[in-house]
């Protein structure tokens, strides 16, 4: 933040390390960011803030890089003499700080492939050129390509989640100053150069006078209006983008003769998009019908408009002349309803083609809500019945400019608009269902005794259960009556249940087609959803009144913890033996869609068995589904850190199991890693193109054949269950079976001030209680992650692999058997690479200044000495498997972007630490500061922002 010099770094010599050469710009635009923060902090605030803020900067810099012990104990002495509202000014110039700090590398990436094309370099990996290559390479055909993409579903999910720290003010904001420094890269006068620089601390002031923080809790309505803004930014040009790429990619590597490349296109959708906000109701009570309904209402305002925005530029840039090009008849048809009869465009059918089209468009916006269409139509036109009706028109113009000579015509906008339409329809996202298993008991239970049918269903054995509920899909009547009163969950849950048969028949069947049940763990749990829909009009019997019938909503199952994951496979196994149920499956194609839950199962039971249980249950699916001839689509419920399973997507859907991916994959995006992956949008581009790629590798890689490499899985796989074993039993002795750990936990680390951060509609915990076991675990990492710990993401690692060693004669053999599991098995290459980032941000050093917190002495060094001790265990382990001493050593650039890092979250964490003690004490007293809690907020968002990925 302090004055920096505008000349780039000279390199010394020819020989210089590359490395630093590539990242030069790099440097040179954070401190170019860094120079106008300093510059806005000593306009909007004085010198004296200013001279602060440096001298701490510089200290933390010393502390960190030189390991300089004197200016650790300088820090400290600096931050405790801040008063408050300096201490304000510190927290926001280091919050900020991370926040241009992350422009800057998200730049440098894309700067970085940029350079890589331009080189003509080999496809990078993870890039579906890449896969397609290398798919080639081992024998696959363009045939085989060809129908993964006609067959394949691959979708990201949206979710908003309590971890969730940026405001759509703030997001406007860094985007605007994202596309400023992407365009330094390119020649510019000394005057524009100057200009942009100018914009640039105009947008760096803006973000110091903008609120960092909601004075206001998150409504479900801010969340659902925050994630459109992405579709805005990246979704709907960068997919349809994606999808032409793709196209070409393939064209590229699998050529086809002339007469099958000019088929007609085939019009599968295989990315789409999904969402959980406003409907997911799992232990958030501010979701309900209404949201449901005002997520697709604002999703189908927001496509709807993008629609228009398009077909009107479309009008001014297809002005063809009949008297110089035709159409078609179908275009002739479509222009002769148009309500454009102005004789100035009697020769342009095209444009009143569109102009019909648009009417249409605006008529169908206010019949889904629109209220405020920014330019009225020309005239009337009847509403679409559907987004395919609209796809059939824009299709009708392609095909008469191409059969026209008006085929260069079509790239630039008409045919990403086709593919918009295609992709988005006019729902724009598929709207996910959620709830808890134990709400739909109690719905259900008291529908049964209302209708006199059962008295006590929730305590029936499950087998009388499932044979009450069979027999109730049965009967042609509702349980439910018009005429009865019930308790408001009870109708609550019904009217939900009514509102999606709505919103489907009025946005189209995608707009919401999956019911998740949380905490799945009977048959009867399944069977409970189909029988609700029945009673609201989702479920319809056959004609054949020994059928089911068609059933609207996919139910899903969620399995969550250790247990529910080890039962997940038999559990299936019976659903699907029901032959009424196997009906329905075999109405959605023979599909069925499972998914796990990461976050409760590491929360559960650590890192290591969380993600071997996964690995189990998915394996013992795929088993289960082949036998049954179903196939099986698995939705990853994935968090932003790695201890809810985050990390690198390309390298986690690679490391799925055999068989367990094939051409089908859903998957949540969560919380700050929304903003991470999606505000920029060539990174965005980028990070879908990861998702196909991935999926593409993973289904289409043929298996080893041989019987060695079966039998080297088999042995792997057996060491890693002997593993997860003992991990497991280190982990709950700390997390659930030490007293105290939980006054622990809720003392060092930020817990208790998250849950007052107003940065999520979620409530912290299912219950008003301090349990763990009742702490959402969302919040439960996004803690960890704070106080530099991040114990999810690795404890109990360590000790397992240490005990794992000694139990055997030749512990020489059992390290080469870990070795070659890190070199050959892809499951725990990822693993061990996903730790090795999670140490890499890790700090011990900073981690004991929260434990300070801990007002009994005893059981802060008890759980602290018992923590630092499994960290050496768990760094001396990983680095004899790897061979590698360093952190990330096999990614430089990542280890010096943390390692720079550091500097700027040091001040942060030490100022976290004693503005709680300072909150801590007041509350004792009964006094609250709202100053010291909203620098405590600020410092919240600050290293969340640093860090990246903690939630």
């Amino acid at each position: 933040m302090a004055k920096q010099p505008t000349t780039p770094p000279r390199v010394s010599s020819p020989s210089a390390d590359k490395a630093t050469n590539k990242d030069a710009p790099l440097k040179e635009d954070i401190r170019l960011l860094g120079r106008i923060l300093g510059d806005v902090l000593r306009d909007q605030e004085g010198d004296a803030v200013f001279e602060v803020v440096e001298t701490i900067r510089q200290t933390a810099v010393r502390f960190r890089r030189e390991a300089d012990v004197q200016a650790g104990t300088d820090l400290n002495k600096l931050l405790k003499k801040l008063t408050r509202e300096q201490t304000i000014s510190v927290v926001r110039a280091f919050s900020y700080f991370s926040h241009l700090a992350n422009i800057a590398e998200d730049q440098h990436h894309n700067r970085r492939r940029r350079a890589h094309l331009l080189a003509g370099s080999a496809a990078q990996e993870g890039s579906v050129s890449y896969a397609l290559e290398k798919l080639a390479n081992a024998g696959v055909n363009g045939t085989t390509v060809r129908k993964f993409f006609k067959d394949a579903l691959i979708s990201p999910v949206l979710t908003a989640h309590p971890t969730e720290v940026q405001r759509k003010s703030i997001l406007d904001a860094e985007h605007d100053i994202a596309r400023l420094l992407a365009a330094r890269d390119l020649p510019m006068t000394a005057k524009e150069r100057a200009a942009n620089t100018e914009l640039l601390r105009a947008l760096v002031t803006t973000l110091w006078q903008t609120r960092l923080l909601r004075y206001s809790k998150l409504s479900v309505e801010d969340e659902i209006n925050n994630a459109l803004s992405y579709y805005r930014i990246t979704f709907l040009r960068e997919l349809p983008a994606l999808y032409e790429d793709i196209e070409e990619e393939i064209a590229e590597q699998f050529p086809q003769r002339a007469s099958s490349a000019n088929a007609k296109r085939d019009l599968h959708s295989y990315v789409q998009m999904g969402s959980w906000i406003g409907g997911d109701r799992d232990g958030n009570p501010n979701v309900n019908a209404g949201t449901m309904q005002l997520a697709l209402a604002r999703q189908s305002t927001t496509i709807l408009e993008f629609y228009l925005e398009e077909v009107h530029a479309l009008g001014a840039e297809l002005p063809v002349s009949t008297f110089l090009a035709g159409v078609s008849p179908e275009v002739q048809a479509l222009a002769d309803k148009s309500p454009d009869t102005s004789e100035h465009r009697a020769d342009e059918q095209y444009r009143r083609a569109l102009i019909g089209i648009y009417a249409r468009l605006a008529a169908t916006a206010r019949a889904h809500g629109a209220t405020n269409i920014l330019r009225k139509e020309v005239g009337p036109g009847a509403p679409y019945e559907s987004a395919v009706e609209f796809s059939a028109d824009l299709q009708l113009l392609v095909d008469s400019l191409k059969e026209r000579h008006g085929t260069v015509l079509i790239k630039p906008r008409l045919a990403p608009l086709l593919r918009a339409a295609e992709i988005f329809g006019f729902h724009l996202a598929t709207l996910d269902m959620r709830q808890s298993s134990d709400v739909h008991e109690r719905v259900l239970g008291e529908l049964f005794k209302r209708a006199e049918v059962e008295t006590s269903y929730a305590d029936l054995p499950e087998q009388k259960k499932v044979e009450l509920l069979l027999t109730e899909l049965d009967k042609p009547r509702l349980l439910y009556s018009p005429y009865i009163d019930y308790s408001d969950e009870t109708n609550s849950e019904l009217n939900i249940l009514r509102a999606a048969h709505h919103i489907r028949q009025r946005y189209g069947s995608r707009a919401i087609r999956n019911y998740i049940i949380s905490h799945t763990e009977t048959v009867s749990d399944l069977l409970e959803v189909l029988l609700l829909q029945r009673e609201t009009g989702l479920l319809r019997p056959d004609t054949d009144a020994a059928s089911v019938g068609e059933v609207e909503l996919m139910v899903i199952p969620l399995f969550e913890t250790i247990p529910d994951l080890r039962l997940a496979a038999t559990i299936m196994e019976q659903v699907m033996a029901i032959p009424k149920v196997r009906r329905l499956i075999a109405k959605q194609g023979h599909l069925q869609e499972v998914m796990l839950g990461y976050s409760d199962s590491n929360k559960d039971g650590g890192f290591l068995t969380s993600n071997w249980e996964l690995y189990k249950a998915e394996t013992e699916l795929v088993n289960v589904f082949n036998r049954a001839g179903v196939k099986l689509r698995l939705f990853h419920g994935r968090g932003g850190t790695v201890g809810r399973g985050g990390g690198p997507s390309y390298e986690a859907i690679l490391a799925q199991p055999p068989g367990t991916v094939n051409g089908q994959i859903r998957l949540t995006e969560q919380g700050e890693i929304i903003a991470s992956k999606f505000s920029n949008p060539e990174i965005g581009r980028r990070n879908l193109a990861l998702l196909v790629a991935a999926t593409l590798e993973a289904s289409l890689t043929p298996p080893p054949a041989d019987r060695k490499s079966a039998k080297k899985l088999a042995e792997f796989e057996s060491v890693m269950a002997e593993l997860s074993e003992l991990a497991y039993k280190g982990y709950r002795n700390l997390v659930y079976e030490t007293p105290g750990f939980t006054d622990y936990f809720f003392s060092a680390t930020p817990i208790a001030e998250i849950a007052e951060l107003n940065i999520g509609s979620r409530p912290a915990s299912r219950k008003a209680t301090r349990r763990i076991e009742d702490l959402r675990a969302i919040p439960w990492g996004f803690s960890w992650g704070q106080c530099r710990l991040l114990l999810p993401g690795w404890y109990g690692f360590g000790s397992a692999v240490e005990q794992w060693l000694e139990q055997g004669d030749n512990k020489a053999k059992r390290v080469a058997t870990l070795r070659a599991m890190f070199k050959e098995w892809p499951f725990f290459v990822t693993l061990l690479s996903n730790m090795d980032m999670v140490l890499s941000k890790t700090d011990l050093a900073v981690a004991s200044r929260y434990s300070e917190m801990v007002v009994d002495r005893k059981l802060r060094n008890s759980i602290f000495k018992r923590i630092v001790a499994e960290h050496e265990r768990t760094s001396t382990c990983l680095t004899l498997i790897t061979g590698k001493k360093e952190r990330l050593a096999n990614n430089p650039l990542l280890a010096r972007s943390i390692k720079n890092r550091f500097a700027y979250l040091d001040p942060l964490n030490h100022l976290q630490v004693e503005l709680i003690k300072r909150h801590r004490a007041a509350m004792r007293d009964g006094k609250v500061d709202d100053r010291v809690r909203r620098g405590i907020h600020l410092s919240i968002n600050g290293i969340a922002a640093g860090l990246r990925n903690t939630g």
